[in-house]
């Protein structure tokens, strides 16, 4: 087999990997959390939100835990969008007795938000199962050698730092030493059964979606 077609033939299997690797995280990424979350708890109300609440809903409420009491546009800062998108979430989690809205005297445009008991024991089972992720985490990372680690760390860097999408042939010169990193890199993805593909999973999610 001559190298350009090996190479092919790899750069091929890297992206089916990378397909399997994001199915992994759509269909399984949230729903572990929650499930996780309700199982630490025996609040009925706790559980029942957890079942139907979104992950951005969740950040919300760790934001207002951290900050409270705190208002619609400190936290539209923190996450970066739209006032609008914070004004349907707060409401919702108003109604569902989450948070508390209270408006400043006299001036009934400024709302302030804080936790509800409701909220602050969602906001306490949100902080435990990243404490949770994050020993995992080091646990898993644990096995590889320095060398090794300073290697994934690179290629984490070098994809968080690519595009996908636009042709980077003329922007980075680099190019053929970055397909060969990631190449190294599904090489030991591949190498890794289920269980240990889930904690990889949960290492790239807490450093790029988290």
């Amino acid at each position: 087999m001559t190298h350009s077609a090996e190479k092919e033939i790899l750069l091929n299997e890297m992206l089916v990997q990378v397909g399997l690797i994001q199915k992994k995280f759509q269909s399984e990424g949230e729903d572990e959390e929650k499930r996780w979350m309700m199982a630490q708890t025996k609040d009925p109300k706790a559980i029942q939100f957890l079942k139907e609440t979104s992950t951005i809903m969740l950040h919300v409420i760790d934001a207002i835990g951290e900050m409270q009491p705190v208002n619609g546009i400190a936290i539209s800062k923190h996450f970066g969008i739209p006032r609008g998108s914070i004004s349907k979430l707060t409401r919702r989690l108003v109604e569902q007795e989450v948070i508390n809205s209270e408006n400043l005297p006299g001036n009934k445009k400024e709302v302030w938000f804080s936790l509800t008991p409701l909220g602050q024991s969602i906001y306490d089972l949100h902080k435990n199962l990243h404490a949770q992720i994050g020993q995992n985490v080091r646990k898993f990372l644990g096995r590889y050698s320095i060398e090794q680690m300073k290697f994934l760390l690179q290629c984490m860097k070098d994809t968080s730092q690519t595009s996908w999408v636009a042709d980077e042939t003329k922007e980075r010169k680099e190019a053929p030493q970055e397909t060969s990193a990631m190449s190294d890199m599904l090489a030991l993805l591949q190498q890794l059964d289920d269980r240990k593909l889930k904690k990889a999973k949960e290492l790239i999610q807490v450093a790029f979606f988290d």
